[in-house]
Order: structure tokens, then sequence, then C-alpha cells
């Protein structure tokens, strides 16, 4: 494979092992751990972050967080993101354990500092691990950032400066602190903590083995009447029960379980990281990602009395546009990805931002926050005194429908790849199973609209090799046969193999 690679700004063509290859996707780079994610890739990307930061952000002056997840090897991945970024000469606060996405991206304000590095793979499978990048916002770097520090990636092999941990520790270039009490005193000023600690709600939580753990019951508090009933609630980078730690169906089925079985008011997963949130009724039914969204907004809205701009990429719902007309607010559609979320939140003051992998931010912190929306959604549920299907009838009254929501996941051959992008780029339907095409966006993806502002889209992974098709509609019995004809346009079935 011959690349362009960056060595400290300038530009050079090599032949380099794909195991090398370092591009960040739709949310950082990922890669299977002892084969593209090794120390020795580690170091080569924290090199180019740290000349990013120093050159960009007065990182020098300002330093950086690093942080990281409870997959397999974090914690010294985290160490030696650290060791090269201070050899580089921009200082580093490193969280004191295993930290919530979230936590670190809210740390980068709380320590006036010009960016994070996250170690993490949020949702991916078990064998992956990630870099995350953030600005001094706390948001994902922008495509133009990103493309900055991309190019500032060493070449394979090159020798990568770092200092040994105990020596930086010991001169101050690398820190160590608990970011836990400032991120509490920022959800207190977002949600009511004692009100929500004082309600008796029964909460049964998954933190899928992942950063979550412990932190919701530490948030409420020492003896808050709401219970935390607690599954897969110790430190487990395998995830079993799981394929991935993503908080969908099927992984979510065993919380749903065990909502029926104790009785609990509302089930609540946070994903690996604790940036994404799935949610389980009272019946043990899963809530999707969109009616979530909607959620979340009407309660903004409606209950809270907040205005501001709603931020939505281009695959989660036309709810938000709907409650946009009512309550006269902009809404703003993204491509896929908080790297376009984030900083559109940023310039238009958005008072929620939001994607249909279930990841929610509020105003003050352009991130998506699996633990806030958790305490929210509580919120929400106390200040009405509905139950979460409650809820969702209550969102269907205020957008005056009932939206039907499903998404199909292929993997596929990657050498179909380019087949596949070109029927669905020379592909113009004008009916898709029965329902008409009023037009087609192909800003992220290829997204067909339909009369009732409903949609479907087809578009690939930024970080898998996979591509997906989502259909959102009022028609709840045209759900399946939308999907179906996606999948034609592609020329896949559902199990990835070519068809017609």
């Amino acid at each position: 494979m011959s690349v362009v690679i960056g060595a400290g700004g300038a530009t050079s063509t090599a032949r380099i092992a794909p195991s090398d290859l370092i591009v960040f996707g739709t949310d950082g780079w990922r890669a299977r751990i002892g084969e593209g994610y090794t120390f020795a890739n580690v170091r080569r990307v924290s090199a180019a972050a740290a000349r990013y930061y120093a050159a960009h952000a007065d990182g020098e002056a300002r330093g950086i967080v690093i942080g990281h997840d409870r997959r397999f090897g974090a914690r010294d991945f985290a160490i030696a993101a650290a060791e090269t970024v201070a050899a580089h000469g921009v200082p580093v606060w490193l969280t004191a354990d295993a930290t919530p996405t979230p936590v670190i991206s809210f740390s980068v304000g709380a320590q006036e500092a010009a960016g994070a590095i996250n170690l993490t793979a949020s949702h991916n499978p078990a064998h992956d691990l990630g870099f995350k990048v953030r600005d001094a916002d706390g948001a994902a770097l922008s495509p133009a950032a990103l493309a900055l520090l991309e190019a500032e990636i060493p070449p394979p092999g090159a020798d990568v400066e770092r200092v040994p941990f105990a020596d930086a520790l010991a001169d101050g270039r690398i820190r160590i602190f608990d970011p836990a009490p400032r991120y509490r005193a920022h959800a207190a000023a977002r949600v009511d903590l004692r009100r929500i600690a004082d309600a008796g709600l029964r909460v049964a939580y998954d933190p899928m083995w992942g950063a979550g753990l412990g932190w919701l019951r530490w948030l409420l508090g020492p003896g808050a009447r709401t219970e935390l009933l607690t599954i897969h609630g110790t430190p487990n980078p395998l995830f079993p029960e799981m394929g991935r730690p993503e908080p969908i169906p099927p992984n979510t089925d065993a919380l749903a379980r065990h909502v029926r079985a104790t009785g609990a008011d509302i089930g609540i997963a946070n994903d690996g990281d604790a940036d994404r949130i799935g949610v389980i009724d009272e019946h043990g039914r899963f809530v999707n990602q969109l009616q979530v969204f909607g959620l979340l907004a009407w309660w903004l809205l409606e209950i809270k009395g907040e205005r501001g701009a709603i931020v939505r990429t281009l695959s989660t719902t036309s709810m938000l546009d709907v409650l946009g007309r009512k309550y006269g607010v902009p809404v703003y559609e993204t491509g896929v990805g908080f790297k376009y979320v984030g900083p559109k939140m940023l310039g238009t003051d958005a008072m929620i931002g939001g994607e249909e992998s279930g990841g929610f931010a509020f105003r003050g912190l352009p991130e998506r926050d699996g633990l806030l929306v958790a305490l929210a959604l509580l919120e929400a549920m106390i200040e009405t005194g509905q139950t979460p299907s409650e809820l969702v009838a209550t969102l269907y009254d205020a957008v005056g429908a009932t939206w039907h929501y499903d998404r199909v996941d292929v993997v596929f051959d990657g050498a179909q790849r380019a087949a596949v992008q070109g029927r669905l780029s020379a592909a113009a339907p004008a009916v898709m199973a029965d329902v008409p095409v009023v037009r087609i966006d192909r800003q992220d993806g290829h997204k067909f609209w339909f009369p009732d502002d409903g949609w479907l889209l087809i578009r690939f992974s930024g970080t898998e090799p996979l591509m997906r098709v989502y259909v959102e509609t009022t028609h709840g019995d045209r759900v399946a046969a939308l999907l179906n004809a996606g999948l034609a346009l592609a020329g896949l079935d559902r199990t990835g193999r070519a068809v017609g």
C-alpha cells in the first residue's frame, strides 16, 4: 500500500503495512489490540497529538488531559501516551483511574487545558482499543483539525521521543488528578441530584462492565432512597453476555429481563465508556434511541422551558424537526459523528445535540454524556409523574404521530464496497416499498425522504467494516419492507451477500 504519511509536518510517500496505517474515522482511531493497536502506534499518534496541541492550541502552556476506559491494557496505553506527550513539551493531567468519556471531556475545561486524549474504543468489540482527541471545549476535533493532526503522524519505525513515567511524575510534567468532584458539580448544575436521590425510584442499571461502573451511585450520594439494581457491575474487558458493550438489543436483553424480574421503574444501560445510553421501559421493552432523543428535547422545551438550537445528525429522528417548528427553535442537521455535532453545537449555542447511536449532549459540554442523560430521564419521570412508556406516549402526542424506527447492520466483503457504492450513487427511486420518495440527500451516505418527513438512510460505518440501513417513518407497516428496499438498492441481502 502506497500512502502519504506525515513526519513532523513534512510529508513523504512510503510503503507501510495496513496495521500501521492510522486514520481517524467517525470518532477517533480504532484498531485491534496487538495488531494495529500497539504501543509503537499509540506513541506515533500521541506524538502527532502533542505537536498539534503545541502548534494550534497553546498546548505547551495549557497542557492536555489524558484518560482511558476499562479495556484490556488501557491504563498502560494511556501511560505510554502521557510519556510521549510530556516528552514533546506538553504537560499532562492523567486521570487517576478508568474514567467515563464525558468526564474526561468535561475535565478539559475544568483544568483549562488545550484538549484531551481518550484511550477508548467505546462500543467496539473486546479486542479493540481506540484513541479519541478533544479540543479546548471538550468537543471532538473538527475534520479540518483532524487533518492537521493526521499530517503530523510520524512514519512507522520512527524514533518517537518519550520520557519515563516515573521521571515525568517526579518533575511535574505528568500530574495525576481526580476529575470526579468537579464533574459532580457540573451534573448538579444541570439536574437536581438530591431530588433524584430522594425519589425512591427503582432503577435497573447495566454499566456493561465498563467505565460507568459506580458513577451513578456515587453521583446520587450516600443514603439515596433511589435504588440502583446493577448487573454486569464488575470490570471485565471481555464484556461477557454481549458481542460488544453497545446499549442496543440484543446487548440490552439481559437488562430487559432484569427490569421485569425486579419490577424496576426503568432500565438504563451505558456503553463501555459511558457516553451512550440505552433505555428499557417499565414493561421491559427497549425505548429506541430516536425516542430518547425526542423525549430529551421535549423535556427541555416543555418541562424545563429552555430554548435554543437542536443539532442532530442526518441518521436520527425527524420528531426533532416537528418539535422545532412547534416551539420555534432551529434544528440543524449534520453528518454522522460528534466531530460534526460538537462544533455545530458550539457555533449555534445549541441546547441539545445528538445522534442515532444513543449519544446526546446538553448545552455547556458538546460531548455525549450517558451519565447525565440517565439522570435527566430520571428527573423527567419525577417532574411529570410518568413512567417511561407514558413519556413516549406524551412525546407522540406532542409531535402528532407515532413514529417507527429500525436499523439493519450488514457486514460484507470489503472487495464489494466500490460496486455497492456505485449502485447506491446511481440509485434514484421514485418509490420505495410503495412509499413515494420526495427527495434524495447524499451529504453523508444516501438518504431518501418520504412525504411524512420519514426517511431511509444507507451509509458505511466510519469505524467498522459494515454498511448500515436505517429507516424512520409514521407508516409502521412499511418499516421491514423499506429496509428490504434499501438493501435491494445496494444489491445485498441481510447476510452481506450480493443479490440481483
